[in-house]
């Protein structure tokens, strides 16, 4: 069985939207499936064909959510000792060499990732460029305009 790498975050967040789609969406889709029969003739029902539709997307939803939760490999990152490593979950204060701007990224799995937040996917190129470097150290990401090089400022756990 293959573990899906989870932060204790992103964890909590697929808990909230099962426990939202089994709780709120759901019965929403029942009750409109419902209220769409009453209208008589289902083959020339748009309500009841776009409720269905619907139900189906909610229900593959709920079976995705509880699938990767089931496989899911929790990691705290305020656990770990990783020796000042960029391992997953770790928060990495990044400085671009060519630009000298300065960014923070944590190091997240798939279903977390956010670029806007600064979380990027433990299986993006930056990531990988980063993964068992340490503070002091290049990484050169291959980005579609070329390569860039990033200096690790700090590596924190939390």
């Amino acid at each position: 069985m293959i573990k899906t790498p989870l932060t204790v975050n992103g964890a909590e967040l697929l808990r909230a939207e099962l426990h939202h789609l089994k709780t709120v969406e759901r019965p929403n889709v029942i009750a409109a499936i419902a209220e769409a029969r009453s209208h008589g003739d289902l083959s020339e029902n748009a309500e009841y064909d776009a409720a269905k539709e619907r139900q189906g997307f909610v229900e593959g939803r709920i079976a995705e959510v509880e699938s990767k939760l089931s496989t899911a490999q929790i990691i705290d990152p305020a656990l770990l000792d990783a020796d000042g490593r960029c391992v997953f979950g770790a928060t990495v204060d990044l400085e671009d060499l060519e630009t000298n701007k300065r960014v923070v990224y944590q190091i997240v799995g798939e279903d977390e990732a956010d670029l806007k937040s600064g979380k990027i996917s433990v299986s993006s190129p930056i990531a990988r460029a980063l993964i068992g470097k340490s503070a002091g150290d290049v990484a050169e990401v291959q980005a579609p305009g070329g390569v860039r090089e990033y200096e690790i400022i700090d590596v924190r756990y939390i």
